[in-house]
């Protein structure tokens, strides 16, 4: 009777802990569904039903018949490929400079890649304003006019968002690259030049590929640019816009945003090839170390100055912007623009701190939960479960925020949920959930196998295997799992644009806001703030990062 209920003990044990991962993941998939394919759903069927919920396509027969949408579609086109193919030729220089060569001042490279990260994606417009416009910076001191507004300044202000995305893709190539490749090609005697042909770029050819996609679809779907810097030249994120903020027409919108989701689908389904095909860096590679070449990193200086300049410019001029007393006449420091002349003063920041707080909490916890429940499933549960975790990645943040309009403007859930915190959240959280649910199952693949096995064998209870095994090892992945959700929930507009209301607005939507009224030096203001606070946010998440990384050595050496 003792034997039998000995051998059967593990195998009660390992139901129990079933059990349990089948209770954290019904949670973060209901989310999903909620939150995510429902809105997507309405999303596709506003688009084509009509005014008398039949089923119809006039509205793409609309869009087709419509000579300002298809030169908007174009516009779109034409500046995403521009952006893209410039994006990613200066990204994987800069990204070649940091990791294949001796320059000096590589701390202030990774400085400058930061702060498009940190701030508004609008910024960078207004940076170019500040420096390049009409009553600019260089037109006061030279003279010079510069015909800023249109295909050009948005190219501008989106190449300046977009290149520190594919320094970060491009990046992970360059570093997991073996440096015995390289010791092989010197002994065949491989010239630099060959070795950088046959092995560099094959190395990085799908971080090439994945950098383009993520680029070319953050443009096109791209707002806040185009909102203060695309003058006449319409793009479809705008068209959204005016469609569902101008004119009321959901419909209208709801087929835009449908056509906006093909190349952010394609994007994904690149990525997924791009992630297949890659394979994983092999376990003890050797890093590169770059040689003594005084020719190749003067080259490379030069064009990373080229390159980062223009983001420090204009993220510096903003900052400066923010205390000139009468912009750009009187640039006598003053502290006046930080009294700004919106009725709620500073409230959007406050709010943007709250909603920005529970984004991380709430979905770090979700996100772990999905993440450690996936650990055990397999099969068609597996694959739906990876399948929605994965689907917000597809979804543009105009289309999200006009889901959620039309999934919670009105229903069950309309009266507890629209025009509350709760939308936001849900909104800023499931926006970067699939960037968030992608770090969080890498961060488990730390936790080593071996010692949950020996917890199961000592009759560790499941709470007590998770907090004592799994959260050690997790920490620094949740540290930055909540940092980036903060920061992204801090700067993000497109998704919230239409979800704010005006006792509920948010920084983000403030800096647009103002900057549409005419006070672009409050506007300014406004996002230095936003800057300032991601900026602590980030020192933050290093020291979090450095005390979770003590606490995983701790644990290493324990077990």
């Amino acid at each position: 009777m003792n034997t039998a209920t000995w051998s059967l003990a593990p195998v009660r044990r390992e139901g129990a802990w079933r059990a349990v991962f089948v209770a954290l993941a019904t949670l973060p998939l209901l989310g999903l569904l909620v939150f995510v394919a429902w809105p997507l759903a309405l999303i596709v069927l506003r688009s084509i039903t009509g005014d008398d919920h039949a089923w119809t396509f006039a509205r793409y027969a609309a869009l087709l018949g419509s000579p300002r949408i298809l030169q908007a579609g174009w516009h779109s086109l034409a500046m995403g490929a521009t952006v893209t193919a410039i994006s990613v030729s200066a990204g994987f220089a800069v990204a070649f400079a940091l990791h294949r060569s001796r320059l000096p001042g590589k701390a202030v490279m990774r400085f400058a890649l930061l702060l498009p990260i940190l701030s508004p994606s609008l910024v960078q417009a207004l940076g170019i304003i500040f420096l390049l416009g009409r009553a600019g910076l260089v037109h006061q001191v030279t003279g010079w006019n510069f015909d800023l507004y249109g295909f050009w300044g948005l190219v501008f202000a989106n190449a300046c968002y977009g290149l520190p995305q594919v320094v970060l893709i491009v990046s992970s190539s360059l570093a997991g690259t073996d440096r015995r490749y390289y010791d092989g090609a010197e002994v065949l005697g491989a010239s630099r030049w060959r070795q950088f042909l046959d092995i560099t770029l094959p190395q990085c050819r799908y971080a090439l590929v994945a950098a383009a996609f993520v680029v070319f679809t953050v443009t096109v779907t791209d707002f806040g640019n185009a909102i203060v810097i695309g003058g006449r030249y319409r793009v479809l994120a705008t068209e959204i816009y005016a469609a569902v903020a101008g004119q009321l027409d959901f419909g209208l919108g709801a087929a835009i945003g449908t056509v906006l989701l093909l190349p952010a689908v394609l994007s994904i389904a690149v990525e997924r090839m791009v992630a297949r095909r890659s394979g994983r860096v092999a376990d003890g590679a050797m890093v590169v170390q770059a040689p003594r070449n005084i020719a190749r990193d003067v080259g490379l200086g030069l064009v990373a100055f080229v390159a980062l300049a223009p983001i420090l410019a204009t993220t510096a001029i903003v900052v400066y912007a923010s205390f000139a007393r009468l912009w750009p006449y009187k640039l006598g420091v003053t502290l006046a623009n930080y009294h700004v002349n919106l009725a709620d003063g500073f409230a959007p920041i406050v709010t943007s701190l709250q909603v920005s707080l529970l984004a991380a909490l709430v979905g770090t916890a979700l996100l772990f939960s999905l993440a450690l429940a996936q650990r055990r499933m397999s099969g068609p549960l597996a694959a739906v479960s990876s399948f929605l975790a994965l689907l917000p990645a597809a979804v543009p943040g105009l289309v999200l925020g006009i889901g959620y309009l039309v999934a919670f403007n009105d229903g069950p859930l309309s009266g507890w949920l629209y025009g509350s915190i709760a939308i936001l959240v849900a909104c800023n959280f499931y926006h970067y959930h699939a960037q968030g649910y992608l770090a969080m199952v890498a961060g488990l693949r730390n936790v080593p196998a071996a010692l949950e096995e020996v917890a199961q064998c000592l009759g560790a209870g499941t709470a007590r295997r998770i907090g004592e095994v799994v959260l050690p090892y997790a920490a620094p992945t949740l540290a930055s799992v909540f940092f980036f959700l903060f920061m992204r929930s801090m700067v993000t507009l497109s998704g919230v644009v239409f979800l704010v209301t005006p006792a509920l607005n948010l920084a983000a939507v403030a800096v647009m806001q103002l900057d549409m009224n005419g006070s672009v030096s409050q506007a300014a203001a406004y996002a230095t703030c936003v800057m300032v606070v991601t900026g602590l946010a980030v020192a933050a998440m290093r020291l979090a990062a450095a005390r979770a990384s003590k606490m995983v050595k701790r644990s290493r050496h324990v077990a």
